[in-house]
């Protein structure tokens, strides 16, 4: 796995190409294959590649280049992590296809800036040094970085939040579930945590052991306010020791 997906000089030419959707499941881990085949053949997933196939004709710019990565590195059952954001960023180059992470190269964003910020408060660890802000390590490690919309418009935020992504995601999410292996769930913010009565019902139908951890999102508009803030929500602190009494390693260091 390379830790460093782009290589273009050109930011813009990291979007979707149309030659690339829908997306080709050959390069996807075999587990998932029959969940993102059933989806992409279903109603939603029909409606789905009309809706992306028309914004890319009308000119549309479309981020990650690659909506599907993520399930090129991890198969369920290697699944220690679930962090759960909302769609890719939307500005040029960042996206890589890998919830809150951008492409080595490009500048951290203030939402990642402030996850570095809670791992130095929460472990001592330092920040990744100049433009290393990839969260590829992570990835490598088990840590599954979902966004539940898997695609966005180059400076639309949330643009294609209505989509239906999310029903995929909330399969992929129960192929997690349906995994053998200890996992922690860490949801931030309300769009997120709307997935709780999901991975709690499916947790209890099944023999996996189950941790999941909930508070604000790291966007400095919410990083420190509510009940639960997520600088201080020691929610790396947390999962590396639960991980460790199971007998997973995890190391959250970037630098």
């Amino acid at each position: 796995m390379n830790e460093d997906l782009w290589g273009y000089e050109d930011p813009w030419a990291l979007a979707l190409q149309t030659q690339d959707w829908p997306p080709r499941l050959k390069a996807i881990k075999p587990a998932w294959t029959p969940t993102v085949k059933s989806f992409f053949e279903s109603k939603a997933g029909l409606e789905l590649t009309a809706a992306v196939q028309k914004r890319l004709k009308q000119g549309a710019v479309i981020y990650p280049p690659k909506p599907l990565r993520l399930l090129e590195e991890l198969s369920p059952e290697e699944v220690r992590v679930v962090i759960l954001g909302q769609d890719p960023y939307h500005g040029p180059g960042q996206a890589e296809g890998l919830s809150f992470s951008v492409a080595n190269g490009v500048k951290a964003p203030p939402s990642l800036m402030n996850i570095f910020k809670e791992i130095r408060r929460d472990l001592g660890h330092l920040p990744p040094l100049g433009l290393q802000a990839s969260l590829m390590p992570w990835v490598q490690q088990g840590v599954f970085l979902l966004n539940q919309s898997l695609s966005v418009e180059a400076g639309r935020p949330s643009s294609h939040g209505k989509l239906p992504w999310s029903v995929l995601t909330q399969a992929l999410l129960s192929e997690v579930l349906s995994s053998k292996s200890p996992c922690v769930f860490m949801l931030w913010g309300l769009h997120a945590q709307k997935n709780l009565a999901h991975i709690e019902s499916l947790a209890q139908k099944s023999t996996k052991d189950v941790l999941v951890l909930s508070c604000n999102h790291p966007s400095p508009l919410s990083a420190l306010k509510g009940a639960h803030p997520f600088i201080g929500c020691g929610h790396f602190g947390l999962a590396k020791r639960w991980l460790k009494l199971r007998g997973v390693h995890l190391d959250w260091s970037l630098s």
